[in-house]
C-alpha cells in the first residue's frame, strides 16, 4: 500500500483520527453547533481528554475554540455526526480559545473544563 492510500474507514469500535477532525456536532435539538477542529489524546494512556470545538465565525474565520470532554460527545449515525446535550447559550459562555491563543491544558484547565459541564475530571 502506498504512503498515500491510508485506510479511513473506521471499524464498529475505532475510527482513523482524520475522519473526526471536521465531523459536525449537534445539540440535542438536531442544532448544528459547529466541527471537531482536533482532540487532545493523554499521552501516557493513549485517551482522548478533549475534543476541540470550533464554533462561531465564518468560514472558519473568527471562530473560537471549546474543549469539550470526550465524554460528553455521543456518535449518532443517524445524524452522521457527534452530539452533545447542550444549548447554545451554555456553549456560548464556556471555557474557550481564540486561534492565536492556545490554552496550557494543565490539570487546573482539565478542572475548570470538566467542571464547567459537570463532569468528574479524572485526569
Amino acid at each position: 500500500m502506498a504512503q498515500t492510500d491510508i485506510v479511513t474507514d473506521e471499524t464498529n469500535r475505532l475510527i482513523a483520527s482524520n475522519k473526526v477532525e471536521g465531523t459536525t456536532v449537534y445539540n440535542a435539538q438536531r442544532e448544528k453547533l459547529g466541527s471537531i477542529y482536533n482532540f487532545m489524546v493523554e499521552k501516557r494512556s493513549g485517551k482522548v481528554e478533549y475534543a476541540v470545538l470550533q464554533f462561531g465565525g465564518l468560514f472558519g474565520l473568527g471562530s473560537d475554540y471549546y474543549p469539550l470532554p470526550w465524554d460528553v460527545l455521543t456518535y449518532d449515525t443517524d445524524q452522521g455526526g457527534y452530539v452533545v446535550n447542550l444549548d447554545k447559550s451554555v456553549l456560548e459562555n464556556a471555557p474557550r480559545y481564540a486561534s492565536d491563543s492556545e490554552p496550557a491544558y494543565d490539570r487546573a484547565y482539565g478542572r475548570e473544563v470538566y467542571s464547567y459541564y459537570g463532569v468528574n475530571y479524572p485526569y
